[in-house]
């Protein structure tokens, strides 16, 4: 198959449900398919929210936690 490197593209990609605990698998980016606020972590640590993220975004972050409290975005998608 392909060897994967950091600027790879995509190979597999789950359903977020957002919570507040950390995912099972950390995802690359994320795909907001209904906008709103998108909290995270990402995998350095870093707690942020991103403000109004439009539907149909690609949030190019490598995060391990997508917030349900302060998140309203829905049909998010995480890719890897």
């Amino acid at each position: 198959m392909f060897s994967k490197t950091a600027d790879s593209c995509a190979s597999m990609a789950f359903s977020v449900t957002p919570a507040d605990s950390d995912m099972g698998t950390p995802a690359r980016a994320l795909y907001v398919g209904v906008g709103g606020d998108v909290r995270v972590t990402t995998t350095g640590g870093n707690d942020v929210t991103f403000t109004a993220v439009p539907g149909g975004s690609l949030l190019p972050v490598s995060v391990k936690r997508v917030w349900a409290t302060g998140t309203t975005a829905t049909n998010v998608i995480g890719v890897i």
